[in-house]
């Protein structure tokens, strides 16, 4: 029943468009476009979420209130009979996903990161305990900005690792990110797919619903010495640092399970290990890898980047990858600092 905008014509006109704003010119009546073209996460989202809808009359598409910013739009539009959205009600979102999946449906549901929070109790307990074909497409995941820090994705990995039955992705880019949401949703488990907020790295998607191995990562870069262990879009401002350190660059792909055949493989060719992750350090993909390099007994030195044991506070993306040290210069100077020790 609420009525947002009141007061301001523009807003009370298209409530929506108005929900969450750059800078804009009060005085007039329209918002500024983006001047980004390249295509969202959540627009990638979205077109899978209908292609994979016109091959599997199984699939339904749940969102807590959040169509217009996951992407759902188009699907709820050709697939209304198929789309659900329950309101500010995460926590109904998720057991009513492990209720139609009992009944033989495929849910995926689209929440953001920080969203899914108030649903963890669902997702243990309605979900992995009984093993259950969810499909978590999890948006704003890692830093979003201007929101402010009730909305940075800093935790979502960190929460859903200890969980068995779990599978967790993280694209490097939009074509991997489509084959990531075809993955999980075929893959007959609980499974998660974490995606940041804002435009993707300029790869073309298309319309695959190609699957990937799971548990496995590929290699990027062959180098030397120094292994760069990336989990997620971070790999984009790994390159350069990779290239100029001489380093093996990985893209992990998966944060459980992990793919340790090829960490073991590294581990006989390779010195120093650097994880790189948009989730918070604490718990993170970064310590899966330390985890298991106990297991095998490796006393190597590992340096694990992510985002530090804080509550990080608004700004635009970029000022906030400048200031955690999360941009490539960054990223080679906590590296180097940590050569030099």
């Amino acid at each position: 029943m609420t009525k947002k905008g009141k007061g301001y014509e523009p807003a009370e006109k298209d409530p929506i468009g108005y929900h969450g704003v750059p800078k804009f010119n009060p005085e007039e009546d329209c918002l500024p476009k983006a001047a980004n073209a390249k295509p969202t996460f959540s627009h990638i989202f979205g077109q899978w979420l209908c292609d994979m809808a016109g091959a599997d009359s199984k699939l339904v598409g749940i969102t807590p209130a959040m169509r217009e910013g996951s992407g759902m739009v188009g699907f709820s539009q050709k697939y209304p009979d198929r789309y659900f959205d329950v309101a500010i009600a995460e926590q109904h979102a998720v057991t009513f996903a492990a209720g139609l999946a009992i009944e033989g449906m495929k849910p995926v549901v689209a929440i953001y990161s920080s969203f899914l929070q108030r649903a963890y109790d669902q997702v243990i307990h309605d979900v992995a305990i009984q093993n259950l074909p969810v499909l978590f497409a999890i948006d704003r995941a890692g830093l979003v900005g201007a929101d402010g820090p009730t909305h940075q994705g800093a935790f979502d990995i960190s929460f859903l690792r200890s969980v068995p039955n779990m599978i967790i992705m993280t694209p490097s880019d939009e074509l991997e990110c489509r084959k990531m949401l075809s993955t999980g949703y075929q893959a007959n488990t609980p499974a998660a797919v974490r995606y940041p907020r804002g435009s993707g790295t300029g790869v073309a998607a298309g319309h695959s619903l190609e699957t990937l191995p799971i548990g496995k990562g590929k290699i990027v870069r062959q180098g030397q010495g120094i292994a760069l262990l990336c989990f997620g879009t971070l790999l984009q401002q790994a390159k350069p640092v990779a290239d100029k350190l001489d380093a093996t660059l990985v893209d992990m792909r998966f944060v459980k399970p992990l793919d340790t055949e090829l960490l073991q493989s590294l581990l006989a060719e390779h010195d120093i290990f650097v994880t790189i992750e948009e989730n918070a350090v604490h718990g993170g993909a970064g310590s899966a890898v330390n985890e298991w390099m106990m297991t095998q007994r490796q006393l190597k030195p590992v340096l694990n980047i992510g985002i530090p044991d804080q509550f990080i506070e608004q700004g635009t993306q970029e000022e906030i990858y400048q200031l955690l040290q999360l941009d490539s210069s960054g990223l080679e100077a906590q590296i180097q600092q940590f050569l030099h020790r």
